[in-house]
């Protein structure tokens, strides 16, 4: 263990690493500060540049950029009532109402501390749970990839609530896009209509790109109206946020606890994980009526949970080698790049890749509730950029990102076809992640049942024949089956 430890810090060690985690932080926390612009987009933006990194300054590239926009979508979300990620949404509730008491720095304190204390409780629910998980993902086989590629995909579906049926569309349509190219299975081309450039597949770069980037950008060029805003920073005490936990630990470890939780569902992540934290940290309070009316338990609740989600979620992924989300596809994507392949040979093979991973994800919280103790007063001033000015850029670095990745124009040009789709899904609140993860998830599912039907000569009963088969099968079930109910008894109410 300890030798592992100290190859670990050895990975670590190295100065792209160390500039990784520091410039993706303070990206993300800029990112996050701003309102309007989603982390999603330039993440999307950064993969191409990740690639010709190191794997573990990559990683950590994105990964920071992911945790420091957590971090940083509390300011707006407490200054000016609008959240600087869409995640900070139930954090306006008792944030503003405190900075319209005067009390801003202090919630700024409170907000910052609890996601410090939720990312480190993430990291090391993904110290422990990720080995346990990739011991048990040596027994899984063909059929049990099979399964837990479709609960993945049916949890991203029923994840989105209301838009639960435009989400099962668009992830029909990206598990098309997925099956586009050559099939190695029987080398015939699939949906590619004689055009050779097709042959292989749809690349997922330009198509995340354009889908979370460069659709963002045409969002921003077409607001209408002032899309600057002026702030104030009030009240004393950037380091209070740490009595107002101790006050509320048990609301803050609760909340903890439930993001780890919701991290490992694929497609349910900070979002569950907030609406029920800030629920039950109302529920048990002694003056429920005050929340949304500035208590800080309500604040904890919504930010230690978000951020408790930022490593838990990429278990799945280094387990099972399954992204729960659009960022883990990202990652598939860079793990690719240099042939590490997540899962628990990723464990056996490179453990000092693993144990740096951990080491630095415990850096990048630290470095990103420094920096914003200490550079707050001057990162209020992000919200006075124009968006018109922000979409700009983006557009320009989002045609740059998807041609450099291979040099081709039909990249580019995919990466605009992508962006049109993602600014109308946008403009008609329809969720665009399931496209990526079904571009994703799909082939993995898709390969795994035909050599599952191969391994079995076309008999379908070793699906629920294999015990491990049989558990997802029967989630699959469950879940599928209390959302049909759910419909069913709000139609009879």
């Amino acid at each position: 263990m300890l030798d592992t430890i100290l190859l670990g810090l050895n990975e670590v060690a190295s100065l792209n690493v160390i500039l990784a985690i520091v410039i993706g932080a303070i990206i993300g926390i800029t990112i996050g500060s701003i309102p309007g612009l989603e982390p999603a987009g330039v993440i999307a933006i950064l993969l191409p540049l990740s690639f010709s990194l190191d794997p573990l300054a990559g990683v950590m590239l994105l990964v920071g950029v992911y945790g420091g926009a957590w971090y940083g979508g509390a300011i707006p979300a407490i200054l000016m009532n609008t959240p600087g990620t869409p995640v900070a949404v139930l954090t306006t509730y008792d944030g503003y109402p405190m900075a319209q008491r005067g009390e801003g720095k202090r919630a700024l304190s409170i907000a910052y501390t609890s996601s410090f204390v939720g990312g480190i409780i993430s990291v090391a629910s993904l110290v422990f749970l990720a080995p346990v998980l990739a011991e048990v993902a040596t027994n899984f086989g063909s059929p049990e990839f099979a399964m837990l590629a479709l609960l993945g995909m049916i949890f991203v579906v029923l994840a989105h609530g209301k838009h639960v049926f435009p989400a099962a569309i668009m992830l029909g349509f990206g598990i098309f896009l997925g099956s586009i190219g050559l099939d190695r299975s029987f080398n015939t081309p699939v949906y590619t209509f004689d055009q050779t450039w097709l042959l292989g597949g749809v690349p997922l770069v330009p198509a995340v790109i354009g889908l979370f980037a460069m659709s963002q950008a045409f969002v921003l060029l077409s607001n209408k109206g002032p899309d600057s805003f002026e702030t104030k920073l009030e009240g004393t005490g950037y380091f209070s946020g740490f009595v107002d936990i101790l006050k509320n630990k048990v609301v803050a470890l609760r909340s903890a606890a439930l993001g780890v939780f919701m991290g490992l569902l694929p497609g349910v992540g900070e979002f569950g994980s907030q609406f029920f934290s800030y629920t039950l940290a109302q529920k048990f309070s002694k003056d429920p009526e005050s929340f949304g009316k500035g208590n800080p338990a309500g604040l904890i609740a919504s930010e230690t949970s978000n951020n408790a989600v930022t490593a838990s979620v990429m278990v799945p992924l280094l387990a099972f080698g399954i992204p729960a989300d659009a960022l883990m596809a990202m990652l598939l994507a860079v793990f690719t790049v240099h042939n590490y392949t997540p899962g628990p040979t990723l464990f056996a093979e490179r453990p000092e890749f693993i144990s740096g991973l951990y080491i630095s994800l415990f850096l990048m919280n630290i470095v990103a509730f420094v920096y914003l103790t200490f550079a707050t007063r001057w990162m209020v001033n992000l919200t006075k950029i124009s968006g018109k000015f922000i979409g700009s850029v983006i557009l320009i670095l989002g045609f740059v990102g998807s041609y450099s990745q291979n040099y081709q124009a039909s990249d580019a040009l995919i990466a605009l076809f992508f962006a049109v789709i993602g600014y109308v899904l946008r403009r008609n609140g329809i969720p665009g992640i399931p496209i990526i993860l079904g571009m994703v998830l799909g082939p993995v599912f898709l390969t795994r049942l035909k050599q599952s039907m191969g391994i079995s000569n076309g008999d379908m009963t070793m699906f629920v024949t294999r015990p491990i088969s049989l558990v997802l099968l029967c989630m699959i079930v469950l879940s599928v089956t209390v959302f049909i109910w759910g419909i069913v008894r709000k139609q009879r109410g």
